[in-house]
C-alpha cells in the first residue's frame, strides 16, 4: 500500500467530520406541536401500545430497518486482535456499506468483553432494540458458539458475516466458475487452505450445495487436516480426510479447485502446475492474495482465477451478499438467516452474473466489456440489480421455510 494512499485512507475517515455514518432526522422537528408528538407527552401513546403489544415496535419505531453491526475486535480484517475500539472504523465501514447498497440504517457497537460469554450477556442484553445483528471480526473458534448461542436467545437475525457471507458469495462464484470450466461440485476436489470461520462455512455451504466431503482437502498451520491429526477442534474434525497427503502441496495435486483464506504467497508455481487442468483458483487473502492472479496466468492458460481484491477480475466481496440478505430478512420480519435463505442468495447472485450488464455497470467499473466467462463469474457490487434479486430471494426463502413473520412483500419482484 503506497505512502500516498495511507494519507487518503486517513483524510476520507478524517475529513470533513471524522467517522462515515450519522444520524438523520425522519419527522418534522420544526414547531412546538412537533415537539410535544416527538417527546413528551405525545411520545407516550406509542409506549403504551408497545407495552400492549411488543410487536407494534416495529410499527412505531426504527426498529424494523435497524441493524446492529457488532463486534470485540478479536479479528480484525488481516490485522488481528487488536481490541474493540480499533475495530470502530471496519464495524462504521459496514454501516456505511448496508445504508449505501441496501437502505438499511446501522449503527456499529464495539463490546469490551472479558470472555465469550460476557460477549454474548451484552448482545442479548441490547438485542431487542434492532431488527438484526451483523456479527463481525470475531476470531474463531469463538466465533462459531458465539453466533449459535445468539441465534438461539434472539428472536432476531443474527448473522456472522466473516463466515456465512464469505461463504455465499464464494460459492456463488465457485458454481459459475464450475460451470465454464465444465466441472460439477459433486465431483470436484477442492483444496481449502485455512480453516477459520470463513473457511469452514464456505465449505460448509459448498457441502450443502452437492460437494463432498471426501473431496475436500482442508489444510491449516499444521497441514493437512486428517483423523487423529493433533491440533483439532470440534469444528475442524468435520473436515478430516482420510489421506496420505500431509502439506499443501501434496493436496494440490490434482486438484480441481483451491480456496485460499489464509495468507498471502502460499501458493508456489510448482503446485499451481500440479493441479487438474481447467483449475480454479480463488485466492482470497487480502490484500495480498495466496498467488498473484498476474502470475498464475502467466504459467497456465486455462484458469479461473479470483481474489478478494477489487483491481482484479472476479472480486469476491461480501459487499454482494450482507445488504441485501438483511434487506430480505427485515422485509418479511425473519426471525432468523437459515440454509434456505443462504442457498437461495447464492442462486440469485450466481445467475445475476448471467444476464447482459447493463452499459451503466460497465461504465462504473471502467474495465471494458463484461460478459459472463472466465474473467466476470460474479457480478459488481454497483450492479443495482443485486437490490431487487437477491431480498426478493433472501425473502422468498424465509417465507416458504417458516421463519418469516411477515408475507413476501408486494413490491419484490417475482
Amino acid at each position: 500500500m503506497s505512502e500516498e494512499f495511507k494519507r487518503a485512507a486517513l483524510a476520507y475517515h478524517a475529513e470533513p467530520t471524522p467517522g462515515k455514518i450519522g444520524v438523520q432526522l425522519t419527522k418534522p422537528a420544526e414547531t412546538q406541536r412537533d415537539l410535544s408528538l416527538a417527546y413528551s407527552p405525545g411520545v407516550a401513546e406509542p409506549v403504551r401500545e408497545i407495552a400492549r403489544d411488543p410487536q407494534l415496535a416495529y410499527k412505531y419505531t426504527a426498529k424494523g430497518n435497524l441493524v446492529a453491526v457488532i463486534s470485540d475486535g478479536s479479528a480484525i480484517l488481516g490485522l488481528g486482535d487488536l481490541g474493540p475500539l480499533a475495530s470502530k472504523p471496519v464495524m462504521e465501514g459496514k454501516a456505511l456499506l448496508f445504508k449505501r447498497f441496501a437502505n438499511v440504517d446501522s449503527i456499529d457497537i464495539e463490546v469490551n468483553a472479558e470472555d465469550s460469554q460476557a460477549f454474548i450477556d451484552t448482545v442479548v442484553r441490547i438485542a431487542d432494540t434492532f431488527g438484526g445483528i451483523n456479527l463481525e471480526d470475531i476470531k474463531a473458534p469463538q466465533c462459531f458458539e458465539i453466533e449459535r448461542i445468539l441465534i438461539e436467545q434472539c428472536n432476531i437475525p443474527v448473522f456472522h458475516d466473516d463466515q456465512h457471507g464469505t461463504a455465499i458469495v464464494t460459492a456463488a462464484g465457485m458454481l459459475n466458475a464450475l460451470e465454464i470450466q465444465g466441472k460439477t461440485i459433486e465431483e470436484a476436489k477442492i483444496v481449502c487452505l485455512g480453516a477459520g470461520s470463513a473457511a469452514i462455512a464456505c465449505m460448509k455451504l459448498l457441502i450443502a450445495l452437492g460437494a463432498q466431503y471426501k473431496n475436500i482437502f482442508m489444510i491449516d498451520r499444521r497441514g493437512v487436516i486428517y483423523p487423529g491429526r493433533e491440533g483439532l477442534n470440534e469444528y475442524k474434525e468435520e473436515f478430516e480426510n482420510d489421506t496420505d497427503a500431509r502439506t499443501l502441496a501434496d493436496a494440490m495435486v490434482g486438484a480441481d479447485v483451491f480456496v485460499g483464506l489464509s495468507g498471502p504467497d502460499l501458493v508456489s508455481e510448482e503446485m499451481l502446475m500440479s493441479m487438474a487442468p481447467k483449475a480454479i483458483i480463488f485466492a482470497c487473502s487480502n490484500p495480498d492474495p495466496e498467488i498473484k492472479p498476474e502470475l498464475a496466468h502467466a504459467l497456465r492458460d486455462d484458469l479461473i482465477v479470483a481474489t478478494g481484491r477489487s483491481d482484479y477480475p472476479n472480486q469476491v466481496n461480501n459487499v454482494l451478499g450482507f445488504p441485501f440478505i438483511f434487506r430480505g430478512a427485515l422485509d418479511v420480519r425473519a426471525r432468523r438467516i437459515n440454509e434456505e435463505m443462504k442457498v437461495a442468495a447464492v442462486h440469485a447472485i450466481r445467475e445475476l452474473a448471467k444476464e447482459p450488464v447493463p452499459q451503466k455497470v460497465i461504465d462504473a467499473c471502467g474495465c471494458g466489456n463484461l460478459e459472463f466467462g472466465p474473467n466476470y463469474i460474479i457480478p459488481k457490487p454497483v450492479d443495482a440489480r443485486l437490490l431487487s434479486r437477491v431480498p426478493a430471494a433472501v425473502a422468498q426463502a424465509a417465507v416458504d421455510s417458516g421463519v418469516a413473520q411477515l408475507p413476501y412483500p408486494e413490491h419484490y419482484p417475482l
